[in-house]
């Protein structure tokens, strides 16, 4: 086996040239980014977008219809994603944190530096690390990286992080070690076109638990190459070369994680990543708490909706 490298930059590449780019987020506006990045918390991508369809269906895919919509009827409309109540009310409490700081504007709240801008995010109520830098890299083009369960599993596995290592430990390994190589293409721009895939890279999956979009998903049976998502608005946004390669980093391990670093035993078989595997194999993963993932409940409210 190969030597396993310091770096994550090894990994993307050999990520991103195994299957190319995979178009995130998938959506059509900032604030449907901000909408599935509240109600993806703790459930199945399936779940969301049962509850999206219901919010396009009443007019409330903006700030505008999440605002003038009565609190009731929004936990109506949002109860297919769970915990019903608290994320309609922590929409609110985005919305008046924008309405009160920003005067309702996105581009306003989202031409903010970056750091003083995630600050006042995790200030927010229900708005942990992951939802605030989902928020911040896919809706705001921000140049900061998405670490999720997934991406944990993976560094642990391959021993690039130790168990101990904490959210801000990971996203500022991978932030640093992906500044190195910034001059990555812009998938899906008119100046680099889509590398040209197999067709099965782009086909559904048989099996209908399969779930495409971000998120927890049920994990889906190996493929050589992963299904990805036809492009988007959102996908062809413009950002710079380094935000893209985080853009393009976090999608290609949540393939990983969804194909392959499954949760219970690992498929290596067919993972572009095999060849930095440890020469003993994946590591053991430790058991850890049931609460442990808390990150999303953690924000303390400094802006509360009143309820209509």
């Amino acid at each position: 086996m190969m030597k396993r490298p310091p770096s994550v930059n090894p990994y993307f590449e050999a990520l991103y040239s195994a299957w190319g780019p995979q178009r995130w987020w998938p959506a059509d506006s900032p604030f449907e980014i901000i909408l599935g990045a509240f109600l993806t918390q703790n459930t199945a991508w399936t779940n969301v977008e049962r509850a999206m369809a219901n919010l396009h269906q009443a007019g409330c895919l903006s700030a505008d219809g999440i605002r003038r919509t009565p609190l009731e009827e929004l936990e109506r409309l949002v109860r297919p994603a769970g915990y019903f109540r608290q994320k309609a009310a922590r929409l609110k409490t985005f919305i008046a944190y924008l309405d009160t700081r920003y005067k309702g504007s996105l581009p306003r709240m989202f031409a903010q530096p970056t750091q003083q801008l995630r600050t006042e995010l995790l200030e927010l109520n229900g708005v942990g690390p992951e939802t605030a830098d989902s928020i911040l890299l896919y809706a705001g083009q921000h140049e900061v990286f998405v670490v999720d369960t997934y991406t944990r599993r993976i560094f642990e596995r391959h021993a690039l992080i130790e168990p101990t290592a904490t959210y801000e430990d990971i996203r500022l390994k991978v932030e640093s070690d992906l500044r190195e190589s910034a001059s990555a293409p812009q998938a899906d721009s008119p100046a680099t076109p889509d590398r040209q895939l197999p067709n099965h890279a782009i086909a559904k999956l048989p099996d209908s638990s399969f779930e495409p979009g971000p998120g927890p998903a049920i994990e889906a049976p190996e493929l050589t190459i992963p299904p990805i998502h036809a492009p988007s608005k959102m996908s062809k946004a413009k950002r710079s070369p380094l935000a893209q390669r985080f853009n393009e980093f976090h999608g290609l391990i949540v393939q990983v994680g969804k194909h392959h670093c499954l949760k219970q035993a690992p498929h290596c078989d067919g993972c572009p990543l095999a060849l930095f595997l440890p020469a003993e194999g994946p590591r053991t993963l430790p058991q850890r708490p049931q609460k442990e993932r808390k990150g999303e409940a953690e924000g303390r409210a400094k802006i509360k909706p009143a309820r209509r």
